[in-house]
């Protein structure tokens, strides 16, 4: 369970930028119950779902991106570069101030019943800093810390990793929570593994994580889920199957690499590999009595927006149900305002959401600002000042200045809240000349 996230000088983000999904006191008279996640045992309550608006360009995406670098870094660092390798983050280049600053990721999360507090710093050549804080209870304990190559440790509880850095395994380019995780120590795994359960994902990508969703429909239940899933949407399916490539018989003229590429994969990987999605519509005959089924091709036949809902099925349905962090940017790129209403509320519900996973995505669709579904301390935005620094803030950081009770759709349009694009003329006045010319 994801309590907070920060980062600075990454991308588009100059300063400090912080996600916080501790529910705020202010706004604990609305949807308590259904939004908001009570964790007696440390004294918090967090937020299942949040929603992040902006203008174009105003750092939306980028925040995504600065999460979905951190889970990548923890969990490869040690593995994806040898000595003396360049670590490919991009910092902040508009503004000289900062040139020779440094990029710093923190997190915290709550995993196992236990509450960890996760950080680093890095520059495009070393890890400057590391740190990890565990708080079994109530009292936060310092597991290490560490200063470029000098490290500090509670040696009882990392014993390993005081190990690994003694006898300089730790390059200096790695994290050494990755490289104690390679060396099996089981705090580390621990943590690495809850970094592989956060999925981020791009919803403008679908084919990137439909696999997610193709491994499913091999299970009768998780098929089962998928299709009500789908049902939801009124799509008219009601059934799915997959093509799948015959290895054994495949075309005489494919070039020989290719054959031989495609055995590999399926071998070492298991991975079966899909001609086509196929979805059954019912067909009705001129009296509107069913007479049997049609097959769709889901990539040729089917909406843009079945597609994409059919992709994110998988990941929607794998975070409910072992209680994941799931982030998608854009969300409602090619799907109707109502159905993303309804994958909200899957996540605010109990009954759907007993696992207690959340979802955070960025959208345009003000729509959902009037649902009632959110929150204030569930409405995020993005801005970017005029010196191209993008900010994070949550509608809730206005306090008594917002209601609950007011039209936040109406306010945030025009402008109350900001983050929203200040537009200039689209035709300028040599356009219009050119225009006017034509027509004589």
């Amino acid at each position: 369970m994801l309590i907070q996230f920060s980062v600075s000088n990454f991308k588009t983000f100059k300063n400090k930028a912080t996600l916080d999904l501790i529910a705020s006191n202010y706004d604990k008279e609305t949807r308590e119950k259904e939004n908001v996640i009570q964790i007696p045992e440390f004294g918090l309550r967090i937020l299942k779902s949040a929603v992040v608006y902006g203008a174009n360009a105003s750092g939306k995406s980028r925040f995504m991106d600065a999460l979905a670098f951190m889970k990548t870094f923890v969990i490869r660092s040690s593995t994806d570069r040898l000595k003396g390798d360049p670590i490919n983050v991009d910092q902040f280049r508009l503004a000289t101030d900062i040139e020779n600053a440094s990029t710093e990721f923190e997190i915290l999360f709550i995993h196992n019943n236990e509450m960890y507090r996760y950080g680093f710093e890095i520059s495009k050549q070393a890890v400057l800093a590391e740190w990890l804080y565990h708080r079994p209870k109530t009292k936060e304990i310092e597991i290490f810390y560490r200063e470029g190559q000098r490290f500090e440790f509670h040696v009882k509880r990392f014993s390993k990793g005081h190990t690994l850095a003694k006898e300089d395994l730790v390059r200096e380019n790695a994290l050494l929570l990755s490289v104690a995780a390679q060396f099996n120590d089981q705090l580390s795994g621990e943590i690495i593994n809850w970094f592989k359960k956060l999925t981020v994902i791009s919803g403008l990508q679908e084919h990137r994580y439909q696999r997610i969703t193709l491994d499913k429909t091999d299970d009768i239940n998780q098929k089962k889920r998928i299709l009500e899933l789908l049902a939801v949407a009124d799509l008219g399916i009601h059934d799915i199957t997959l093509e799948r490539i015959d290895l054994e018989n495949l075309p005489a003229d494919m070039p020989k690499r290719l054959k031989e590429l495609m055995l590999k994969e399926a071998s070492e990987s298991n991975t079966a590999f899909i001609s086509d999605i196929l979805t059954k519509h019912r067909r009705y005959d001129a009296d509107k009595n069913y007479i049997g089924d049609v097959n769709f091709s889901l990539e040729d036949d089917e909406s843009s927006g079945t597609f994409k809902l059919f992709s994110l099925a998988g990941s929607v349905l794998d975070a409910l149900e072992h209680g994941y962090p799931l982030f998608i940017d854009e969300l409602d790129s090619k799907l109707h305002p109502n159905l993303v209403c309804k994958l909200a509320e899957l996540f605010n519900s109990s009954t759907t959401n007993p696992k207690n996973a959340q979802l955070i995505f960025n959208t345009h669709d003000t729509d959902l600002l009037s649902s009632g579904l959110f929150r204030r301390d569930q409405i995020w935005f993005t801005e970017k000042d005029r010196y191209g620094a993008a900010s994070l803030f949550s509608l809730s950081d206005f306090k008594s200045e917002v209601r609950r009770t007011e039209n936040f759709q109406s306010n945030y349009i025009q402008g109350k809240y900001g983050a929203i694009p200040f537009l200039g003329e689209f035709i300028s006045p040599f356009v219009s000349q050119i225009i006017s010319d034509d027509k004589k």
